[in-house]
């Protein structure tokens, strides 16, 4: 019994946490009826919890609409969390300069334990738009992202996606766990990642990792567009500008600063193992 009910907290949590991303990244206030399809939950069940989170002032509910959008205590949070780590808005200008440089779509993801989850994006300037959308979560075998945090990551995030079926997105994703631990093995070697139409048809990403003080990589900046702008294997200039753009934005976030303090008072940092 205390079994069950402890699998029921954890999807009641589950899904209320699901219910305030899909209001969090919908851009513009959405009614029950979206977020219980955006979820795959019962409209029923879904009320339920937007009342417990308008309750605890993590939603609003417009009067006349009746749609939800973020409440006060979300802003609170989100203004709580440490500037000093706030990767998003230390890579905005560099990131804007990237897409307008290269034309492409320049995306920023941070590691979660399901997946590359995309917390900035500026869409390409090309006629057709290609972007990923804030607040999606790429898989970690088939994006260019994802490869980074696998490649450069702890050992058991390897062995974690590898233990498990892996879905094919297209024919061309890497499901095969021989065949990924190779191309682990070559974005090591390469020092950037690539993942031409294994999560859709026609588009590519290339990816080169961030690094912050300690040398742990907790992010990934990528150039994403159509195989027609971004080749399965991009050229030398595309490679050159966002690597660059890896490492502006690994040294703002204090990436081989040098420790200064006198000698005998310096202490070890961490090391994560994960240096390539």
């Amino acid at each position: 019994m205390a079994e069950q009910k402890e699998g029921s907290g954890v999807r009641a949590a589950d899904t209320v946490l699901a219910a305030l991303e899909a209001v969090a990244w919908a851009r513009e206030p959405i009614g029950v009826t979206q977020i219980a399809q955006a979820i795959g939950a019962t409209k029923s069940a879904v009320f339920r919890h937007l009342q417990t989170l308008m309750e605890r002032g993590y939603l609003t509910q417009d009067a006349d609409s009746n749609r939800f959008r973020l409440g006060p205590k979300a802003f609170l949070i989100g203004h709580l969390a440490p500037p000093a780590w706030d990767v998003a808005r230390i890579l905005e200008r560099p990131m804007r300069d990237l897409r307008d440089l290269t034309g492409l779509a320049t995306v920023l993801s941070t590691p979660s334990p399901r997946g590359a989850l995309v917390v900035a994006t500026f869409p390409g300037t090309h006629a057709i738009e290609i972007g990923v959308r804030p607040g999606s979560e790429l898989a970690l075998h088939a994006s260019a992202q994802g490869k980074i945090f696998l490649a450069f990551g702890p050992p058991s995030l390897t062995d974690q996606v590898l233990a498990v079926p892996r879905q094919a997105f297209t024919d061309r994703t890497i499901t095969n766990a021989a065949a990924l631990r190779e191309e682990l093995s070559r974005v090591r070697m390469r020092g950037y990642a690539v993942a031409p139409e294994e999560a859709l048809l026609g588009i590519n990403a290339l990816a080169t990792p961030l690094r912050d003080h300690r040398d742990a990589v907790v992010g990934a900046v990528a150039l994403v567009g159509s195989i027609q702008h971004l080749a399965p294997q991009p050229a030398p200039g595309l490679i050159d500008a966002v690597s660059r753009l890896a490492e502006e934005g690994s040294r703002l976030l204090g990436h081989g600063v040098t420790d200064r303090s006198p000698p005998g008072k310096r202490q070890n940092r961490p090391q994560d193992g994960t240096a390539s």
